[in-house]
């Protein structure tokens, strides 16, 4: 298994605004933890992380180069830029190469279908992750299906999925991935969701007409009573 190292740097006391002067000079604040560990903030490189994520995928193995030696990681969460969608913080969790863990994984749709290149189809995506339990080193970067083969009315389930040595699929076998349906059966589905967000409108009658418009003389009369008193 190749290893792919990157290169940590201790973060201790920073300030706000060192934080962002950090950023700005391409470095990414990050925290490492895991059982039998002791949490530690750290600092990255962000095109040494970028390059190793485009590389490998997001679920790859990391080695961290502390100064005291390398630990085994795996990325459990990147917290982007609302805007710019840079990465702004890291989690990385320790690992056992020996010990399985549970990661999700990128579903890869390839191809394109039978029902939707020839008989005019719909391709509707379910699920677009799967959570598998495997170890560490054997954790895929995405997992493919190739749709390709579909009719009109023919789905993916979980049970589907190509068998991956070492991978284990943990969502229920009878899960939808993906299914073809016809292109009248998803504006149906459409069209019912948009008469459910219509709010329900209540017409007045001749009757409440003439009651609102009885009601406006009343209300008259008891003003000109208060007035004679």
């Amino acid at each position: 298994m190749k290893e792919v190292l990157l290169e940590v740097q201790p973060r201790v006391n920073v300030s706000k605004g060192q934080l962002s002067s950090n950023r700005n000079a391409g470095k990414i604040p990050a925290v490492f933890y895991g059982k039998d560990v002791k949490t530690a903030s750290i600092t990255i490189d962000e095109k040494s992380f970028l390059t190793i994520v485009e590389e490998n995928g997001s679920n790859v193995l990391v080695t961290l180069n502390f100064v005291e030696g390398k630990k085994a990681a795996i990325i459990k969460h990147i917290q982007r830029d609302v805007i710019s969608q840079k990465p702004i913080h890291i989690d990385f969790q320790n690992v056992s190469l020996t010990d399985k863990v549970e990661v999700l994984v990128p579903i890869h749709i390839e191809g394109v279908s039978d029902g939707v290149k020839n008989f005019g189809g719909v391709m509707e995506t379910i699920v677009r992750e799967i959570r598998v339990s495997c170890l560490p080193g054997d954790i895929p970067q995405k997992v493919t299906v190739d749709v390709s083969p579909l009719g009109i009315g023919q789905r993916v389930l979980v049970s589907d999925l190509p068998k991956l040595d070492g991978v284990e699929y943990l969502s229920d076998p009878n899960s939808l991935i993906v299914h073809i349906v016809t292109v009248s059966a998803e504006e149906e589905k459409s069209a019912d969701a948009e008469g459910a967000a219509e709010p329900e409108v209540i017409s007045k009658g001749k009757k409440d007409k003439e009651g609102e418009e009885g009601a406006a003389p009343a209300a008259g009369a008891g003003t000109q009573a208060g007035d004679k008193k």
